[in-house]
């Protein structure tokens, strides 16, 4: 459905990333989407598809540069690698910032690490227009909530042993605090509770796919960005 593109980050070095677009590309607001700590794989392909089916422009950056892995070992290493810094700051940004070109309005998203790394992304991206974070927070110390200037919308699984629930009781204080404006949904589920390929032998323990309230947050999801991309 999508095709790989080329954008610049604002440093002028140039990111891959996946591009799905709607049947009505033309003056279509469009959507940032952050991996998980997989990579640029089909489960997040398919998040950007699902955007496009819903009207957005849906642009994946790949963080990793080309790895991708199913391996949960291999998925801490490459996170592990990765300076988030870096790509909050100049892959996030490039990618709102080449969007920006095509779209009146842009929104960031990201799930688990990308979530982390969305959250980040605000404290540096003036250009971004809203976010929506899923079950995924930085250190809170990194977290400058006075530079977050967009609205948010965050969804959070009570059950989370990756990024317990204490924690985001904390950085919703923060955020309060700063007078960001964030609206937060706490679900009674297990990490990577819409991530459809959290099921099963295969999936790590932990994790667990919810169809109820993935489809609760999606549906949240998409009034907040109807209501903030219009």
């Amino acid at each position: 459905m999508g095709t790989m593109v080329n954008f610049q980050r604002p440093d002028g070095k140039a990111v891959q990333g996946y591009l799905a677009e709607p049947t009505h590309v033309s003056g279509a607001p469009a959507v940032v989407v952050i991996q998980e700590w997989w990579g640029l794989n089909t489960q997040i392909r398919g998040v950007a598809d699902r955007l496009a089916a819903a009207g957005y422009q849906a642009l994946v950056p790949d963080l990793y540069r080309g790895q991708s892995t199913v391996e949960a070992e291999e998925a801490h290493h490459l996170m592990t690698g990765l300076d988030f810094g870096d790509a909050a700051s100049q892959d996030i940004r490039g990618a709102v910032l080449y969007l920006k070109t095509r779209a009146p309005k842009v929104a960031v998203t990201g799930f688990c690490m990308g979530g982390a790394l969305t959250l980040l992304a605000m404290t540096q991206t003036p250009e971004a227009d809203a976010a929506v974070v899923w079950y995924g927070c930085p250190p809170l110390e990194y977290v400058d909530a006075s530079k977050i200037k967009v609205p948010l919308l965050g969804h959070w699984a009570t059950q989370d042993e990756f990024f317990k629930i204490e924690t985001v009781d904390a950085l919703e204080a923060k955020l309060r605090a700063a007078d960001v404006g964030f609206e937060f949904h706490r679900y009674l589920a297990h990490h990577a509770f819409a991530n459809e390929t959290a099921v099963g032998p295969g999936r790590i323990p932990a994790t667990q796919y919810d169809a109820v309230w993935a489809q609760q947050a999606w549906d949240r999801t998409l009034r907040f960005l109807g209501r903030t991309l219009g």
